[in-house]
């Protein structure tokens, strides 16, 4: 029997009011130009003016396409040309017009003066409805193209104009939509583990992936153990457990899938024996932080990721504390040195726990805003940060981890480079600005992976090493950037090549089962019965570290 194809029974006007309104999964993203920062998603600040009172600052949360068009309605209602309403504002009709089209974002006191001319209420041009079905079209599709999905396909841009009439922006936009589902559909499986991902991303932006809450519980662990600064060594890290009341178990039969394993009954922490494996300080305070923060089986998916960056983050803190990190930071900025290697060696950890920190730190104390890559050398993001408005590939649904790295982006070069002592450093231009990046190699169980982090040209000039003459050009999400072979290539191997793909276990089950995801529960439970001390004091609470420390 042939399966029927599903339609989503979407209506063109529900595509349009969508993808005007940006709904989460349109794959629009934010239209801001890259130097302006994102509203933040808590609300208006305390003393804010109340609704009403004042009109909001365009440049807060509207969007300048929506004004636009706004705009140009009431220009119409009321007659004037383009051309009138320009010398109205002393303005030439070319730079109305790209204010119509919502290229430009104004200023308070520009919305005011158009306002007057106009004889509306500023209130009037900030409302968030469009002004017609056509603008909300209009809207819709400019959207749509701007969004990853559209930008996948490597179409041309499709101009609006009058002479498109609406069925057949209607058209698009149901098309679109459509192939918008069929992406989600396909990824239904992971749609959980991406949307909160791309949440806690979005949390993290806006927080400066800095949280005061965790750096003073910190602060605390660590005058319980008299640590006033430097490397924390092995004999703190265990002098930290004890003060808790931990003992630690290195152990031969760890299970695999597990980094440690914690039994909060007898208040155990066993550890792998004889196993390659991250810095066991690190491994250590991890899982003391999640005893220290109260962490229980996590619920949900959401949950555990939320869980594992708040013991990531308080294991970090402790390792390299803010108070003498920042004052290395603000010195070395005094003298444009910023250096995450000089993070590494001052507090002897990894370059990428260092990078980590240092994402931590740069814009809460430097007011200098970051980007962060850890890309596996297939070219895959293994994970992300950015509130330098720097744009990341993407999928349909915004999702990031998983995703190709542009070829001539840092985190890809480095890995051509011969020498990898020292690090590697380059200046991108990229769609929404040029960027520095500096880029790392370091080995894992999973292979090498290059740890990047870089910021916006207009902060380069407090880092070492931006000095370099090494330059290049991306254009992705363009498929002709690099993801598409040369056509010579293509025409000289089409139709001779035929490769067995290497099928990883993630694509079979994205959602691995269990509380604990990624550990064998089964393991870690056998594991715990044959460790159990011969008179247990309570029931076994268990609390896993899996293998990947993520």
């Amino acid at each position: 029997m042939t399966a029927q194809p599903r339609t989503s029974g979407r209506r063109p006007d529900d595509a349009a009011r969508r993808l005007a309104a940006g709904a989460p999964g349109s794959g629009t993203g934010d239209r801001r130009p890259a130097g302006r920062p994102s509203p933040a998603a808590d609300g208006p600040a305390p003393g804010a003016p109340a609704p009403g009172a004042l009109a909001p600052d365009p440049d807060d949360d509207v969007d300048p396409l929506l004004i636009g068009r706004r705009i140009r309605a009431a220009r119409t209602a009321r007659g004037l040309s383009l051309a009138e309403l320009a010398a109205a504002l002393d303005r030439a009709p070319s730079q109305l017009s790209v204010i119509e089209n919502g290229r430009r974002e104004l200023r308070l006191g520009e919305l005011r003066r158009i306002a007057r001319v106009l004889e509306v209420g500023v209130e009037d041009l900030l409302d968030p409805e469009p002004p017609s079905r056509r603008a909300a079209l209009e809207i819709a599709l400019e959207k749509a193209q701007a969004g990853a999905l559209y930008q996948g396909l490597g179409l041309p841009d499709l101009p609006v104009r009058k002479s498109l009439s609406d069925a057949a922006i209607e058209t698009i936009l149901t098309l679109h939509e459509e192939l918008r589902r069929l992406h989600e559909q396909r990824a239904a499986t992971p749609e959980e583990a991406r949307r909160v991902n791309g949440q806690l991303r979005q949390e993290q932006s806006e927080a400066g992936n800095y949280y005061p809450a965790l750096e003073e519980t910190a602060r605390e662990l660590l005058a319980r153990i008299g640590h006033s600064g430097g490397p924390l060594s092995h004999r703190k890290v265990s002098l930290l457990a004890e003060e808790l009341g931990f003992s630690l178990h290195s152990v031969p039969d760890l299970p695999h899938s597990a980094r440690s394993i914690t039994d909060a009954s007898s208040m155990r922490i066993y550890l792998p024996l004889g196993r390659d494996a991250a810095d066991p300080r690190t491994t250590v305070l991890q899982a003391l932080a999640a005893h220290v923060l109260g962490m229980d089986e996590p619920a949900d998916y959401g949950e555990l990721l939320r869980q594992r960056v708040e013991v990531n983050y308080l294991a970090a803190a402790m390792l390299v504390p803010e108070a003498g990190a920042s004052e290395l930071l603000q010195r070395a900025k005094a003298q444009r040195e910023l250096s995450v290697e000089d993070l590494r060696d001052e507090f002897a950890v990894t370059y990428e726990l260092a990078a980590h920190r240092f994402t931590n730190l740069a814009t809460h104390h430097l007011d200098i805003p970051v980007h962060f890559l850890k890309v596996h050398s297939s070219g895959a993001i293994v994970k992300a940060y950015q509130n330098d408005h720097v744009r990341f590939p993407t999928d349909a649904l915004g999702a990031v981890e998983g995703q190709l790295v542009c070829r001539w982006w840092s985190a890809r070069r480095v890995f051509r480079s011969e020498d990898r002592m020292r690090q590697y450093s380059q200046y991108t231009d990229k769609p929404g600005g040029t960027y520095w990046c500096t880029s790392r190699i370091e080995s894992g169980s999973g292979g090498e992976f290059s740890i990047s982090v870089g910021t916006d040209f207009a902060h380069t000039k407090w880092f070492r090493g931006r000095e370099t003459s090494v330059r290049h050009s991306s254009s992705c999400p363009d498929p002709d950037c690099c993801r598409r072979p040369a056509p010579e290539l293509v025409e000289r191997w089409h139709g001779s090549v035929w490769p067995v793909a290497r099928l990883h276990a993630s694509l079979l089950a994205a959602m691995p089962t269990g509380t604990f995801t990624g550990v064998d529960r089964v393991a870690m439970l056998e594991f715990l019965e044959r460790h159990a001390p011969s008179e247990p004091q309570g029931t076994v609470q268990p609390q896993a570290s899996s293998a990947d420390g993520s």
